[in-house]
């Protein structure tokens, strides 16, 4: 297998960080990461025109990519910038508008004149979709749909939500639903907006017979595909940011002076570095195999192992970088606690890591299987 980047991913690794470096500096994210709408207008245009969002769709479907790989290049340069812009939505909202036909409105998308996100989880809700309860009924011509969702990524100022809601449930409290999942579209419902703690805007929607289109009546498989892509595109943006965070920590060592010598010169704290930074090449390692087996028959397992460890290893280095900057890594001035906070956020989207460890489980094969 080949680890390198293709000159191809390196030239857009490159011009995004450069990007990013040029005009996204930690004051101007956290100006607009924690305030309606919670993110940058201008950002989001430079980063539709540099290409990045159309990169999330292959060429036959009007985007300039598609593939996982293209996915995780994006996603670390995103997480070692702390970019709290809206484009997990995007890519995850993209791959299903795709999946549906919806080219004009994926054009949109990738041109910057509209956004979209996917209103899909709810309170309780992991990675197992089986006890989803919203519902969706035929209404004449249209369709309505009923029950709430929460955690919608990017939601706020979104122009589009597509919504997944069961067709044909037969209710039931707490356990699996009936019916298959389906997959609408809505233009700007009310939403209920707010910040999540590390910036980036979320939102919940309370749907009581609410108009939608239906773009399929039956995108489980669809939904599970665009899921598991985004988690490795969270896995992308732990390594991004966990290997900035590093950095940033060795830096700190290296300058800060205890007992007449500088701090990088105590062997228990260079220990402490090494650790992290084994941490780190198993989490790029992972995600390396989640991104190989994307499309396989591995992909579910693959990609529920890469997001356990990561989900481990971005709270291991988030926490020990906290402890070796000392007082500093708790302050909201200092951008290392913006990436702390960052790391433990990802295990918690699309799945913790005790999600995906259930979901291991279930995906492992039976001894007494024949």
């Amino acid at each position: 297998m080949e680890f390198n980047l293709s000159e191809d991913h390196q030239m857009l690794a490159d011009s995004l960080r450069r990007y990013l470096a040029d005009n996204y500096d930690i004051e101007t994210r956290n100006a607009a990461a924690f305030e309606a709408p919670y993110h940058s207008a201008e950002t989001w245009s430079g980063l539709a025109e540099l290409g990045v969002i159309g990169a999330f769709l292959p060429e036959d479907q009007g985007g300039f990519g598609g593939t996982a790989e293209d996915v995780s290049v994006i996603f670390e340069e995103l997480g070692r910038a702390l970019c709290a812009e809206p484009v997990l939505g995007a890519l995850i909202g993209l791959r299903l508008l795709a999946d549906a036909g919806r080219d004009e409105l994926a054009a949109a998308v990738i041109e910057g004149r509209a956004r979209v996100a996917l209103a899909i989880q709810e309170p309780g809700i992991g990675c197992d979709l089986d006890p989803l309860s919203a519902t969706a009924r035929k209404d004449g011509d249209g369709w309505r749909l009923d029950g709430r969702k929460s955690a919608i990524y990017g939601g706020p100022g979104a122009d589009h939500l597509l919504i997944v809601a069961r067709i044909g449930a037969g209710g039931g409290q707490g356990g699996s639903q009936d019916g298959t999942l389906g997959l609408f579209l809505a233009e700007t419902p009310a939403l209920i907006d707010a910040a999540m703690v590390d910036g980036g805007g979320i939102a919940d929607l309370a749907m009581e017979d609410l108009a939608a289109e239906c773009l399929s009546e039956d995108a489980g498989a669809a939904i599970e595909d665009a899921l598991d892509l985004g988690r490795i595109a969270l896995c992308a943006e732990a390594v991004g940011a966990m290997a900035r965070l590093i950095d940033m920590t060795v830096d700190y060592l290296k300058q800060r002076n205890q007992f007449g010598r500088p701090l990088a010169s105590f062997q228990a704290l260079q220990h402490r570095v090494v650790d992290m930074l084994v941490e780190l090449e198993q989490a790029r390692s992972i995600t390396i195999r989640a991104v190989a087996d994307y499309g396989s028959d591995n992909q579910a397992r693959a990609v529920s192992m890469a997001k356990n460890l990561i989900g481990r290893a971005a709270r291991h280095i988030a926490e020990e970088a906290i402890q070796l900057h000392g007082g500093i890594g708790m302050t909201w001035e200092y951008p290392g606690s913006h990436y702390a906070k960052r790391l433990v956020m990802i295990d918690h989207q699309l799945g913790d890591k005790n999600d995906h460890a259930l979901r291991l489980i279930k995906l492992q094969p039976r001894k007494d299987a024949a």
